[in-house]
């Protein structure tokens, strides 16, 4: 039998999102946001404009770049590029996820475009890359937070394209080296990689996707929270700050700190590190624990943010009875506040998924496995 562990992490969210703050985050810190002023006052704009040029250096986007925030999280963001710059071409989707998925029913079922080859997998595996056509138009997500997967390279994307790409990096941004060569038009959002607040998201992009976007006009109305163009020219505004509609300025003082921490640690390169060291402890510990396995069994497509698990044991039962026992297993957790919020999507295979991206420290991790495998050996002794 395996008895309770005593030590407990210090912070015990393992969340996909919004994910955990960074360990010396205080409320106190949002002291100095703008509130009860306009984001559009001189004060607000630059509040915006810093804000446009951290993302801007810690993500080591080109100066051609242009970056703007967009209401509506990363979904808003994701949303926007497809309205804004379907339609000229042929359109492969790549999905293997719950959100890649809903990406191509909005572009046949809403869009109601005709000329789109869906190239999807099962959970935990991707599609065949190469069956991308590089004169297509090519929407992706980089990260796939709910099955374990994602992209391992950008070598199949061709630098002679003619059809643009757009990228949902919801989960991938702060946590992977993004090739902003082979990106034309990247989303994110704010409370993924640095456990910022939500509703907010970030649109990239690249001078290709300018130029579609001032020579194309989409034949269906564009509704006002999407445009990005006016009388044939580009909103240069919504990259320096001014954005669409009105952005919490508590959530970008919260974003703003976040992103000096980060600046402070070292940058890219030491978040994607915290990335790492986590994603390796968790590893280790999989491989030598027999009750759990990861969804995605190949190493080079498994991703080192938002690890999904599955339990061997459950697999002849329903998955009614299967979601019963993961929810049993998480509930135990939450109630010694040992680990929260550690249950997949509903939309996902009965599953468990660990966020290990940077704003998660090491050793909180670390003291959550033995409360895994107690909460598991205490919900099989119930079940079985």
């Amino acid at each position: 039998m395996i008895t309770m562990p005593v030590l407990k992490p210090n912070c015990p969210y393992f969340g996909s999102g919004p994910t955990t703050k960074p360990s010396h985050w205080h409320v106190e810190h949002l002291q100095t946001a703008l509130v009860g002023r306009s984001h559009r006052s001189l004060e607000g704009k630059a509040k915006l404009y810093e804000l446009i040029q951290r993302s801007r250096q810690i993500l080591k986007i080109p100066d051609d770049y242009r970056l703007g925030i967009i209401p509506g999280s990363a979904t808003g963001a994701v949303e926007c590029a497809l309205w804004s710059l379907l339609g000229p071409r042929g359109i492969d989707v790549i999905s293997f996820d719950v959100f890649g998925k809903l990406w191509g029913m909005d572009i046949i079922e809403q869009l109601k475009l005709g000329d789109v080859q869906s190239l999807t997998a099962n959970f935990g595996e991707i599609p065949d890359l190469k069956a991308h056509h590089p004169e297509r138009d090519l929407v992706f997500t980089w990260n796939g937070t709910t099955s374990g997967a994602c992209i391992p390279n950008a070598d199949w994307i061709s630098e002679n394209r003619s059809g643009l790409t757009i990228c949902d990096a919801t989960s991938a941004a702060f946590c992977f080296d993004l090739p902003w060569s082979k990106l034309d038009v990247t989303a994110y959002s704010w409370q993924k990689g640095l456990g910022g607040e939500a509703a907010h998201g970030v649109l990239i992009l690249s001078p290709r996707a300018v130029e579609r976007l001032v020579t194309y006009q989409p034949y269906w109305p564009i509704p006002r929270l999407f445009r990005l163009t006016k009388n044939g020219q580009l909103m240069e505004g919504i990259f320096k700050g001014e954005t669409i509609n009105t952005p919490s300025m508590l959530c970008v003082e919260d974003y703003l700190g976040i992103l000096g921490w980060s600046q402070a640690i070292g940058g890219l390169k030491t978040l994607i590190q915290r990335c790492q060291n986590n994603y390796t402890l968790l590893k280790e510990w999989v491989e030598k624990t027999d009750w759990v396995q990861f969804m995605t069994l190949k190493d080079e497509i498994r991703s080192p943010v938002s690890v999904c698990l599955t339990v061997p044991l459950l697999k002849d039962l329903p998955p009614a009875q299967q979601w019963d026992f993961l929810r049993s297993m998480a509930n135990l957790l939450r109630q010694e506040k040992a680990a929260l919020d550690i249950v997949n999507h509903m939309h996902a295979p009965p599953s468990l998924r660990i966020w290990c991206g940077p704003t998660v420290e090491e050793n909180d991790l670390k003291l959550a496995l033995p409360w895994f495998e107690w909460a598991y050996h205490h919900t099989k002794k119930h079940f079985f």
